[in-house]
C-alpha cells in the first residue's frame, strides 16, 4: 500500500474522501497539503482530526526530505482537476481548460469518463481526452 492509499484509508475513517495531495514551497517553507472532501462540506474539526491521525504515519514515511509543514484542507470551490474522479465529481460545474497546443476553453463540464470529458460552451459540445488536457480547474463567477 503506497502513502496516498494509507492516507486515503485514514481520511475515510473520518467520513471524508481523499481528494489529492501536493507538495508546495511558500515563503521558503515546504508544505505537504492534503485535500479532502466531505458531504455537506469540510469543517475545521475534521481537518484537525485527520491531521492528528496522518501525522504519525508521515513521521515514519515522510512525503519529502527535510522539514515540512502538514496542512489538511478542502480543495475549495475553485479546485484543480487532475484525475478522472476529479472530473466526474465536477460534472455540471464551470471549468477552465488549457488544451495541448495552448488553446484555452471554458464551459460547463457535461460528462466525464475514464478516457476524457465533454465540455459544453457557446461553440457547442466538444470532447477532450485526458492526454489533451494540460490544465483544468473549476471556476466560480463571483
Amino acid at each position: 500500500m503506497n502513502l496516498e492509499e494509507q492516507i486515503e484509508k485514514i481520511v475515510r475513517s473520518h467520513g471524508a474522501e481523499f481528494y489529492d495531495a501536493e507538495i508546495v514551497k511558500e515563503n521558503d517553507q515546504t508544505i505537504y497539503r492534503i485535500y479532502i472532501t466531505q458531504e455537506g462540506g469540510v469543517d475545521l474539526d475534521t481537518c484537525a482530526e485527520i491531521s492528528n491521525d496522518v501525522s504519525p504515519l508521515l513521521d515514519v514515511h515522510p512525503p519529502v526530505g527535510g522539514h515540512y509543514f502538514l496542512e489538511v484542507s478542502s480543495p475549495g470551490i475553485e479546485r484543480t482537476l487532475k484525475k478522472p474522479r476529479h472530473f466526474r465529481s465536477a460534472v455540471g460545474e464551470r471549468v477552465k481548460l488549457k488544451i495541448a497546443g495552448g488553446e484555452k476553453k471554458r464551459g460547463i463540464l457535461q460528462s466525464a469518463d475514464e478516457e476524457g470529458i465533454v465540455l459544453k460552451n457557446k461553440e457547442g459540445e466538444h470532447r477532450y481526452n485526458y492526454p489533451q488536457i494540460l490544465k483544468a480547474r473549476t471556476y466560480f463567477d463571483w
